[in-house]
């Protein structure tokens, strides 16, 4: 993958690879190229180009407005001082090592881009390029570099349904055998799919709610990650409405009941060695890792404006439901915001990692990550320490108890992740100012979108929107 930013006339190598991949592809029946960006609000957006104009792509990119940075799921606009107008134009410049066949669209290619202005400067509202950045720096601050993967949740739903209802597609019981057999085809075609673009899966199975299912996918650097995140999600679409079914990725399909998560794992790396293994602190951590679960713990109230953006995300943060709503950690705890992950005697080395559970779907990923990350390498750079672990659900402690252990509740509702957020100067800085503004805008604009809806309803507004 290129770590460099893209620059007018195209990176070093850029234009003669994709003046050949542009051969390439074409060979293979490819017609067009997919260039796909996350919004602030979680939206996967799009521009496409004739596979002849991706050399012209990877030159000077492709035009896109500004504006969607201040889109909200709904398709309205909110605005800051800087964004949200109809003036401007930005260039969007493919990836080209993160360039894929699309096994379950055939005729399209697909590739994430970075975002630049028409001067040439990164946009500084480019999640994939604060990620990017914030990966740098953490190698050249602290010499420390990391493994992500994003855990992906869907529900499959009919679509022979009349209107926007949600009927799941499968009747058997959590993880059932019954309910793998009932969509046996359509998870097989998937799994094709994914190993024709070279996609590391490594589990798909059946989840809790209804019609639900989750996928495991190899760990990679945090902005590969991300992309993968993107890809993923754009394949399991593609191969479910090629058997007539819907997936929703939003964090309620319904007013109640379990949703879908989109957890993060997470591991700091120095020197090819796993920080969060085979160290002398808590169960294997070296007193790095510990400080930097502890910076992700004391950032978490303002890390969900990122983590779990919209008003559906509060549905699923519900008590008792393993979405991780307290503040608090342990190991393989699944109740605790973050999960301390060991992996099995033998390979704790390479899987040891750091799950972050209240993450959902209609998080941006780049900026999830980041966020996350920025907040790991405050308690690292700090040598922040680590509080004391629990043990079995939050929600029983006593108050003396919990305020003993330092478990909180994390924001019960989007304006209180937007106060907290206003409020974290480190994860603000991350993202830069005017990205910062951005993201509260948005969220502000989304809770005035379901003023007034009670649980359903706001179920319902969110519901096929990722």
């Amino acid at each position: 993958m290129s770590e460099s930013d893209p620059v007018p006339g195209g990176r070093p190598g850029d234009v003669e690879r994709a003046t050949a991949l542009s051969g390439e592809l074409a060979g293979r029946g490819v017609h067009g190229v997919v260039l796909a960006y996350v919004d602030t609000a979680g939206i996967a957006r799009v521009k496409t180009v004739p596979t002849a104009k991706l050399p012209s792509a990877a030159a000077w990119g492709v035009g896109m407005s500004p504006v969607f940075d201040t889109f909200l799921a709904n398709d309205a606009i909110v605005a800051t001082d800087v964004l949200g107008s109809p003036d401007g134009d930005l260039r969007l410049y493919p990836a080209l090592d993160r360039l894929t066949v699309l096994a379950a669209q055939p005729g399209w290619a697909w590739a994430p881009v970075d975002r630049i202005t028409q001067e040439g400067a990164p946009h500084p509202a480019c999640g994939r390029t604060v990620l990017r950045r914030t990966v740098a720096r953490a190698a050249e601050r602290h010499g420390v570099t990391f493994r992500a993967a994003v855990e992906i949740e869907w529900a499959v739903g009919r679509g022979d349904t009349d209107g926007d209802a949600f009927v799941p597609a499968v009747s058997g019981p959590a993880y059932g055998a019954v309910r793998q057999v009932e969509l046996s085809d359509c998870a097989a075609d998937l799994l094709a799919a994914l190993a024709a673009q070279g996609v590391d899966v490594e589990q798909l199975h059946p989840e809790y709610a209804a019609g639900q299912f989750e996928i495991s996918v190899g760990a990679l650097d945090p902005v590969a990650a991300a992309d993968r995140s993107v890809l993923v999600r754009q394949t399991i679409r593609a191969v479910t409405r090629r058997h007539g079914l819907r997936v929703s990725f939003a964090p309620a399909v319904l007013g109640q009941g379990v949703g879908n998560g989109g957890h993060l794992h997470l591991s700091a790396w120095r020197d090819g060695t796993n920080l969060h293994a085979g160290g002398a602190g808590r169960y294997g951590m070296t007193a790095e890792a510990e400080s930097f679960v502890a910076g992700v713990l004391d950032h978490l109230p303002a890390l969900t404006a990122m983590t779990a953006p919209s008003p559906a995300s509060r549905l699923r943060l519900r008590p008792s439901q393993w979405a991780g709503v307290f503040t608090a950690w342990g190991r393989e705890t699944r109740e605790a915001a973050l999960r301390i992950v060991t992996g099995t005697a033998g390979v704790r080395d390479r899987a040891a990692n750091l799950e972050v559970k209240p993450v959902d779907l209609a998080a941006n990923p780049y900026l999830a990550l980041a966020s996350v990350i920025a907040a790991g390498l405050d308690g690292l750079a700090s040598s922040a320490p680590l509080a004391q672990e629990i043990t079995g659900d939050p929600a029983r402690l006593d108050a003396a108890e919990a305020e003993a252990r330092g478990v909180r509740r994390l924001p019960v509702s989007l304006a209180e992740s937007v106060e907290a957020f206003r409020a974290d100067g480190v994860l603000r800085t991350a993202l830069g100012p005017v990205l910062a503004d951005a993201v509260a805008a948005v969220r502000l604009g989304e809770i005035a979108a379901v003023e007034g809806l009670d649980d359903d309803l706001v179920a319902a507004a969110y519901r096929w929107k990722y």
